[in-house]
């Protein structure tokens, strides 16, 4: 008898969960959109030269009628972003912030949303393992799609003094694939507490692990203080792979991807053209190496880093930008600092 009193209670509690799911999934849906992207790829193989697009798809969420949030590895050197809402609308929109390390973004609608729903970012220092999220998004381009699961653990970086290497992410059972990222993770309130990333998997595949920001560094990094979006992808040399290039100094950024409108873009930084596996790990090369930002020499060191990210992000988009690189062997200076 117990046993039956026990099942009745159980699935109870479970019908009563998943209609107020329900319920919450048709309140915040509309303010969940799909994120297309396009981005112009230049490829050499030191004869011919070929250009074509790639396109490329995310998701998002609006906290405003005009800004979305998404992650920074689905607009980062996006050359083209439209997004599109639950009515079918797309409107154009452009990057105006990128934490990379979080992988978070904020991007701003070309013109106004009409009759915007928006979300609002919860307090993600309240959650805890076991705690019930779902989210929604667009996975394998099937848009406003709904997932659900719980809170499995935490993964947090953020004592380092480097700020190119600080993160914090809430670990998920939740499913998530290739669409999801930038999407929301909701809690049973309807907050935003996480902002889909990336999954941990060997297949290629989800596997019962995923990763989200967490709300709170998505509003310090996005909202109360607006990171410099560069528009460029850049991959660090150090050590032996510094030597291999020739650097004039121990450290550089190479620069894999280039957005052409973006800051650096239109300096005149150029991006990688041949791809080849240089020490197991796979990059762009033929394009710029990075040595200094606005006269600070790129070193491998905590306190020169936080120099260049707080020069970075204390710029406005108007203000110029100078950057020295290595070029075929000789070094250049782009843009200007005044």
């Amino acid at each position: 008898m117990k046993k039956i009193i026990y099942l009745s209670l159980f699935l109870f509690t479970f019908l009563v969960q998943a209609q107020d799911l329900s319920k919450i999934y048709e309140q915040v849906n509309p303010a969940v959109v799909e994120i297309i992207t396009e981005e112009k790829i230049t490829i050499s193989n030191g004869i011919d030269t070929k250009t074509g697009t790639a396109a490329g798809l995310g998701s998002g969420f609006m906290i405003s009628d005009k800004q979305i949030i998404t992650a920074a590895h689905v607009v980062q050197i996006a050359d083209g972003i439209k997004v599109k809402f639950l009515d079918g609308e797309v409107i154009p929109a452009n990057v105006i912030s990128s934490f990379k390390t979080a992988d978070i973004a904020l991007i701003e609608l070309v013109w106004p949303r009409k009759n915007a729903v928006t979300v609002k970012l919860g307090d993600s220092d309240k959650v805890k393992i076991g705690s019930q999220v779902f989210i929604v998004g667009a996975p394998f381009g099937l848009g406003h799609s709904f997932s659900s699961g719980y809170v499995s653990g935490f993964k947090r970086n953020l004592n380092d003094k480097n700020p190119f290497t600080k993160y914090e992410y809430i670990q998920t059972d939740a499913s998530i694939n290739t669409g999801n990222s930038g999407g929301p993770m909701f809690n049973i309130k309807g907050e935003v507490i996480g902002v889909v990333s990336s999954i941990l998997t060997k297949s290629g595949g989800f596997e019962g692990i995923g990763f989200a920001t967490t709300s709170n560094l998505t509003r310090k990094h996005l909202i109360e203080k607006k990171h410099f979006w560069s528009g460029v992808e850049l991959i660090p040399l150090t050590g032996k792979i510094a030597e291999i290039f020739n650097l004039p100094q121990k450290t550089g950024f190479l620069v894999q991807r280039v957005v052409m409108s973006s800051p650096l873009g239109i300096i005149g930084v150029r991006g990688g053209t041949i791809e080849m596996e240089v020490g197991g790990q796979k990059l762009w090369v033929g394009g710029d190496i990075i040595l200094s930002f606005n006269g600070i020499k790129i070193e491998e060191s905590d306190e020169i880093l936080l120099q260049i990210a707080n020069n970075m992000d204390n710029r406005s988009p108007d203000d110029p930008v100078q950057v020295t690189v290595l070029r075929a062997g000789k070094i250049k200076t782009l843009g200007r600092t005044k």
